[in-house]
């Protein structure tokens, strides 16, 4: 990069605590295959109505000291990189300024630890990327350990669906780990982006979080405590709550239940004829039908007496595409 250096400011004002759209795997024309600008990426992600996106060139973060211009107080801008080594790719969010992070290694290389710790130690997010992606070194074979979070849920790739048999693959692995890792108190949570590089594919799909404020420290926070749900597109709604007494909790919180019943309740809009399905550490356990409009509530009353008790849910079109689908809610 050349010229003056313009890195977007790390949070955007007056954007208090709420829930924020965005999506954290972005390319441009800095990365082989990618067709949009950086001053395109940004239009369309104002146009669809996204709060953040993540920049991600390919082991590359060349575009940090161009995206100040871009950004402002209704778009932020997290610094990061797609590292992509031999053995898979990985996403490191939140990177300081022109902070690089080397993808030339493998799996078994004692690189990867000291790579993901770099990361930590910047503050940032370490996130498994497309871990089942159908090319060579897209498929991830370094393991979980270590990372923040999983891409269960990637874009559209040269297809013209945005929920494949990759995705499905992704999802499966996440479930069951989950099932595994929410006794030891410890769970990684679920987020979805698009892997943007052609037209027409920003925001498809897009992870809604919580957080304290629209700024890179909050929006990472939020996704590293699993406080977030993905989205197909910006016209699906999503709220996903469990009640026990008085007491609520929200996507990735925990609710004491006190050996009382937990009703969860899933309020759905956009998914016209579509079911609601809510998954616990036991599998499927309710789905239920959406009216043709694609506007409706679902509720079911959990079992909180299992140890590792949560309750997750997946919103699907008729067809079995993924609409919507959110990270767990733990019963204690």
């Amino acid at each position: 990069m050349t010229g003056q250096d313009d890195t977007p400011p790390p949070r955007a004002a007056g954007r208090g605590p709420g829930w924020y759209r965005g999506d954290c795997h972005v390319h441009s024309t800095h990365s082989d295959g990618g067709e949009l600008t950086l001053g395109e990426l940004a239009a369309e992600a104002r146009r669809l109505g996204l709060d953040f996106l993540a920049t991600t060139e390919h082991a590359s973060t060349a575009t940090h000291g161009a995206w100040g211009r871009h950004a402002g107080d209704d778009l932020l801008v997290i610094l990061g990189e797609e590292v992509t080594t031999r053995d898979g790719h990985w996403l490191a969010l939140g990177l300081r300024p022109h902070q690089t992070i080397d993808a030339r290694y493998g799996a078994g290389d004692a690189a990867h630890d000291r790579h993901l710790a770099e990361v930590h130690e910047a503050g940032g997010l370490c996130v498994a990327a497309h871990p089942h992606a159908p090319y060579p070194t897209g498929t991830l074979r370094h393991p979980y350990r270590g990372f923040d979070a999983v891409e269960v849920w990637n874009g559209q790739w040269a297809s013209d669906l945005p929920w494949n048999a990759d995705n499905e693959a992704a999802l499966a692995d996440w479930a069951r780990a989950l099932a595994a890792d929410v006794p030891r108190g410890r769970w990684r949570p679920a987020i979805g982006d698009s892997d943007v590089h052609l037209r027409g594919q920003l925001g498809t799909p897009a992870t809604v979080v919580y957080a304290d404020e629209l700024g890179v420290d909050a929006v990472l926070a939020g996704l590293r405590a699993g406080r977030c749900w993905i989205a197909e597109s910006a016209a699906v709604g999503l709220t996903f709550t469990a009640r026990a007494g008085d007491a609520e909790a929200g996507v990735g919180e925990r609710l004491a239940t006190r050996g009382r019943v937990a009703v969860a309740r899933a309020e759905v809009h956009g998914v016209p004829s579509g079911t609601v399905g809510l998954h616990t550490e036991a599998g499927p356990v309710h789905h239920a039908a959406l009216p043709a409009e694609g506007s409706g509530a679902v509720e079911w009353a959990a079992d909180a007496r299992r140890p590792g008790a949560f309750v997750r849910v997946e919103v699907r079109h008729a067809d079995g595409r993924m609409a919507a689908l959110s990270n767990p809610i733990v019963l204690d």
